[in-house]
Protein backbone atom coordinates (compact mmCIF):
# COMPACT_ATOMS: atom_id res chain seq x y z
CA UNK A 1 0.00 0.00 0.00
CA UNK A 2 1.47 3.48 -0.61
CA UNK A 3 0.53 6.54 1.79
CA UNK A 4 -0.45 9.54 0.50
CA UNK A 5 -1.11 8.59 -2.89
CA UNK A 6 -0.90 11.89 -5.30
CA UNK A 7 -3.14 12.79 -8.29
CA UNK A 8 -2.45 15.77 -10.27
CA UNK A 9 -5.32 16.99 -12.16
CA UNK A 10 -4.45 19.02 -15.12
CA UNK A 11 -6.74 22.00 -14.89
CA UNK A 12 -5.02 24.99 -16.38
CA UNK A 13 -6.18 25.04 -20.54
CA UNK A 14 -8.99 27.80 -21.41
CA UNK A 15 -11.52 25.42 -22.93
CA UNK A 16 -11.67 26.57 -26.30
CA UNK A 17 -13.52 24.13 -27.60
CA UNK A 18 -16.30 24.07 -25.44
CA UNK A 19 -16.77 28.23 -26.16
CA UNK A 20 -18.68 30.29 -25.51
CA UNK A 21 -19.95 28.26 -22.09
CA UNK A 22 -16.03 28.47 -21.04
CA UNK A 23 -15.93 32.37 -21.63
CA UNK A 24 -17.79 32.74 -18.28
CA UNK A 25 -16.55 29.63 -16.79
CA UNK A 26 -13.42 27.89 -16.44
CA UNK A 27 -13.93 23.82 -17.73
CA UNK A 28 -12.86 22.07 -14.72
CA UNK A 29 -16.26 23.87 -13.37
CA UNK A 30 -18.17 23.01 -16.08
CA UNK A 31 -21.74 21.56 -14.84
CA UNK A 32 -21.89 17.97 -14.98
CA UNK A 33 -26.00 17.22 -13.32
CA UNK A 34 -25.48 18.95 -10.04
CA UNK A 35 -21.55 19.09 -10.00
CA UNK A 36 -18.89 20.15 -11.26
CA UNK A 37 -16.64 18.01 -13.78
CA UNK A 38 -13.90 18.97 -11.69
CA UNK A 39 -15.51 17.70 -8.20
CA UNK A 40 -17.08 14.31 -9.50
CA UNK A 41 -13.15 13.69 -10.71
CA UNK A 42 -11.66 14.54 -6.81
CA UNK A 43 -14.64 12.35 -5.43
CA UNK A 44 -13.52 9.31 -7.51
CA UNK A 45 -9.73 10.05 -6.36
CA UNK A 46 -10.82 10.34 -3.33
CA UNK A 47 -12.81 7.23 -3.19
CA UNK A 48 -10.04 5.17 -4.68
CA UNK A 49 -7.63 6.36 -1.84
CA UNK A 50 -5.75 9.21 -3.48
CA UNK A 51 -5.34 11.61 -0.31
CA UNK A 52 -3.42 13.94 -1.94
CA UNK A 53 -4.66 16.20 -5.08
CA UNK A 54 -2.82 18.91 -6.60
CA UNK A 55 -4.78 21.04 -9.23
CA UNK A 56 -2.33 22.29 -11.73
CA UNK A 57 -4.45 25.64 -12.81
CA UNK A 58 -4.01 28.73 -14.80
CA UNK A 59 -7.36 30.67 -16.37
CA UNK A 60 -9.44 31.28 -13.86
CA UNK A 61 -7.73 29.86 -11.03
CA UNK A 62 -9.44 32.47 -8.70
CA UNK A 63 -12.51 30.81 -9.36
CA UNK A 64 -11.66 27.52 -9.33
CA UNK A 65 -9.67 27.68 -5.47
CA UNK A 66 -12.50 29.55 -4.54
CA UNK A 67 -14.72 26.25 -5.25
CA UNK A 68 -12.34 23.82 -4.43
CA UNK A 69 -10.38 25.31 -1.20
CA UNK A 70 -8.22 22.67 0.78
CA UNK A 71 -10.59 19.89 -0.24
CA UNK A 72 -11.65 19.51 3.15
CA UNK A 73 -15.18 18.84 2.18
CA UNK A 74 -13.92 15.59 0.32
CA UNK A 75 -11.91 14.32 2.78
CA UNK A 76 -8.55 15.22 0.82
CA UNK A 77 -5.67 17.56 0.91
CA UNK A 78 -5.78 20.11 -2.14
CA UNK A 79 -2.87 21.99 -3.18
CA UNK A 80 -2.45 24.78 -5.62
CA UNK A 81 0.27 25.16 -8.57
CA UNK A 82 -0.31 28.09 -10.60
CA UNK A 83 0.94 28.28 -14.44
CA UNK A 84 2.31 31.95 -15.20
CA UNK A 85 1.92 30.87 -18.49
CA UNK A 86 0.30 28.12 -20.38
CA UNK A 87 2.92 25.24 -20.25
CA UNK A 88 0.93 22.20 -22.16
CA UNK A 89 -0.46 18.94 -21.17
CA UNK A 90 3.07 17.87 -19.31
CA UNK A 91 4.76 21.01 -18.62
CA UNK A 92 3.19 22.08 -15.82
CA UNK A 93 4.59 18.79 -13.70
CA UNK A 94 7.84 20.53 -13.89
CA UNK A 95 6.46 22.99 -11.29
CA UNK A 96 5.26 21.44 -8.80
CA UNK A 97 7.52 20.62 -6.27
CA UNK A 98 7.55 17.45 -3.68
CA UNK A 99 6.17 14.75 -6.23
CA UNK A 100 6.44 11.65 -4.99
CA UNK A 101 8.59 8.84 -6.65
CA UNK A 102 5.22 7.58 -8.76
CA UNK A 103 2.17 9.73 -9.32
CA UNK A 104 -1.51 9.75 -11.29
CA UNK A 105 -1.87 12.71 -13.45
CA UNK A 106 -5.09 13.24 -15.69
CA UNK A 107 -6.96 15.43 -17.63
CA UNK A 108 -9.27 17.75 -15.88
CA UNK A 109 -11.85 16.85 -18.50
CA UNK A 110 -11.94 13.20 -18.26
CA UNK A 111 -15.36 11.56 -17.35
CA UNK A 112 -14.62 7.27 -16.94
CA UNK A 113 -15.06 4.70 -14.43
CA UNK A 114 -12.14 3.30 -14.74
CA UNK A 115 -10.59 2.37 -11.47
CA UNK A 116 -7.61 4.56 -11.02
CA UNK A 117 -6.51 2.81 -8.13
CA UNK A 118 -6.14 -0.94 -10.15
CA UNK A 119 -4.06 1.80 -13.01
CA UNK A 120 -1.65 3.08 -10.26
CA UNK A 121 -0.70 -0.28 -8.95
CA UNK A 122 -0.52 -1.67 -12.11
CA UNK A 123 1.54 0.80 -13.06
CA UNK A 124 3.63 0.04 -9.78
CA UNK A 125 4.40 -3.23 -10.67
CA UNK A 126 5.55 -2.55 -14.85
CA UNK A 127 8.83 -0.47 -13.27
CA UNK A 128 8.14 1.82 -16.11
CA UNK A 129 8.96 5.60 -16.11
CA UNK A 130 5.38 6.28 -17.54
CA UNK A 131 2.00 4.47 -17.80
CA UNK A 132 -0.54 5.67 -20.47
CA UNK A 133 -4.52 4.33 -20.10
CA UNK A 134 -5.78 3.73 -23.52
CA UNK A 135 -9.12 2.79 -24.86
CA UNK A 136 -10.93 1.77 -28.20
CA UNK A 137 -12.74 4.39 -30.55
CA UNK A 138 -14.37 3.66 -33.76
CA UNK A 139 -14.76 6.41 -36.36
CA UNK A 140 -16.90 6.53 -38.84
CA UNK A 141 -15.85 7.60 -42.58
CA UNK A 142 -18.74 9.50 -44.26
CA UNK A 143 -17.49 9.09 -47.44
CA UNK A 144 -17.18 5.90 -50.40
CA UNK A 145 -13.32 5.13 -49.50
CA UNK A 146 -11.58 4.07 -52.78
CA UNK A 147 -8.56 2.47 -52.35
CA UNK A 148 -6.19 2.42 -55.54
CA UNK A 149 -2.86 0.64 -56.13
CA UNK A 150 0.87 2.73 -57.10
CA UNK A 151 -0.71 3.05 -60.78
CA UNK A 152 -3.91 5.06 -59.18
CA UNK A 153 -6.08 1.88 -60.15
CA UNK A 154 -8.92 1.41 -58.03
CA UNK A 155 -8.65 -2.05 -56.57
CA UNK A 156 -11.62 -2.10 -54.02
CA UNK A 157 -14.07 0.55 -52.92
CA UNK A 158 -15.71 0.48 -49.39
CA UNK A 159 -19.04 2.41 -48.45
CA UNK A 160 -18.67 4.50 -45.26
CA UNK A 161 -16.27 2.43 -43.64
CA UNK A 162 -15.69 2.34 -39.61
CA UNK A 163 -12.44 2.73 -38.73
CA UNK A 164 -10.68 1.43 -34.85
CA UNK A 165 -8.05 2.86 -33.18
CA UNK A 166 -6.54 3.06 -29.59
CA UNK A 167 -6.70 6.36 -28.14
CA UNK A 168 -5.13 7.81 -25.41
CA UNK A 169 -7.21 8.62 -22.42
CA UNK A 170 -5.95 11.75 -20.73
CA UNK A 171 -4.84 9.42 -17.55
CA UNK A 172 -1.29 8.92 -16.84
CA UNK A 173 0.76 7.43 -14.17
CA UNK A 174 4.70 8.69 -13.86
CA UNK A 175 7.38 8.23 -12.16
CA UNK A 176 9.70 11.61 -11.14
CA UNK A 177 12.63 10.32 -12.85
CA UNK A 178 10.96 11.57 -16.25
CA UNK A 179 11.08 14.93 -15.37
CA UNK A 180 14.50 14.29 -16.40
CA UNK A 181 13.58 14.35 -19.96
CA UNK A 182 10.95 17.59 -19.80
CA UNK A 183 12.43 20.72 -20.92
CA UNK A 184 12.26 23.62 -18.00
CA UNK A 185 10.10 26.90 -18.65
CA UNK A 186 8.75 25.70 -22.14
CA UNK A 187 5.04 24.36 -23.32
CA UNK A 188 5.44 20.53 -23.09
CA UNK A 189 2.87 17.76 -24.37
CA UNK A 190 2.37 14.37 -23.36
CA UNK A 191 2.25 13.90 -27.20
CA UNK A 192 5.83 15.37 -27.33
CA UNK A 193 6.89 13.18 -24.01
CA UNK A 194 5.69 10.04 -26.07
CA UNK A 195 7.56 10.49 -29.08
CA UNK A 196 10.14 11.40 -27.15
CA UNK A 197 10.49 8.18 -25.25
CA UNK A 198 10.31 6.31 -28.59
CA UNK A 199 12.90 7.82 -29.74
CA UNK A 200 15.34 7.26 -26.48
CA UNK A 201 13.51 3.50 -27.00
CA UNK A 202 12.01 4.00 -23.72
CA UNK A 203 9.50 1.26 -23.12
CA UNK A 204 6.24 2.82 -22.23
CA UNK A 205 3.19 0.77 -20.19
CA UNK A 206 -0.20 0.64 -21.39
CA UNK A 207 -3.42 -0.06 -19.43
CA UNK A 208 -6.78 -0.88 -21.49
CA UNK A 209 -10.07 0.53 -20.60
CA UNK A 210 -12.42 -1.15 -21.52
CA UNK A 211 -15.82 0.44 -20.40
CA UNK A 212 -17.13 4.35 -19.58
CA UNK A 213 -14.70 6.79 -21.39
CA UNK A 214 -15.49 10.49 -22.65
CA UNK A 215 -13.65 13.44 -23.35
CA UNK A 216 -15.75 16.18 -22.07
CA UNK A 217 -13.56 19.38 -23.79
CA UNK A 218 -15.13 17.52 -26.53
CA UNK A 219 -18.41 19.56 -27.80
CA UNK A 220 -20.22 16.44 -28.77
CA UNK A 221 -18.75 14.25 -25.88
CA UNK A 222 -19.83 16.93 -23.31
CA UNK A 223 -23.65 16.80 -25.08
CA UNK A 224 -23.44 12.76 -25.14
CA UNK A 225 -22.42 13.20 -20.86
CA UNK A 226 -25.43 15.41 -20.13
CA UNK A 227 -27.55 12.38 -21.86
CA UNK A 228 -26.14 10.23 -20.16
CA UNK A 229 -26.04 11.42 -16.82
CA UNK A 230 -29.04 9.61 -15.01
CA UNK A 231 -27.85 6.41 -15.89
CA UNK A 232 -24.09 6.91 -14.91
CA UNK A 233 -24.32 5.67 -11.18
CA UNK A 234 -20.56 5.57 -11.03
CA UNK A 235 -20.60 9.18 -10.49
CA UNK A 236 -23.48 9.50 -8.15
CA UNK A 237 -22.16 7.58 -5.41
Amino acid sequence: MIKNKTAIILAGGEGERLRPYTLVLPKPLMPLGENPIAEILIKKLAKEGFQKIILAVNYRADLIKSFFENGKKWNVKIIYSFEKKQLGTAGPLTIIKNLPNNFLVINGDVLSNINLDFFFQHHLKSKKLLSISITSRKELIDYGVVITNKKKQVIDFKEKPVNSYLVSMGVYCLNKKILNFFPQNKKFGFNQLILLLLKKNIEINTFHHKKYWLDIGRPNDYEKAQQDYEKLNFIKK
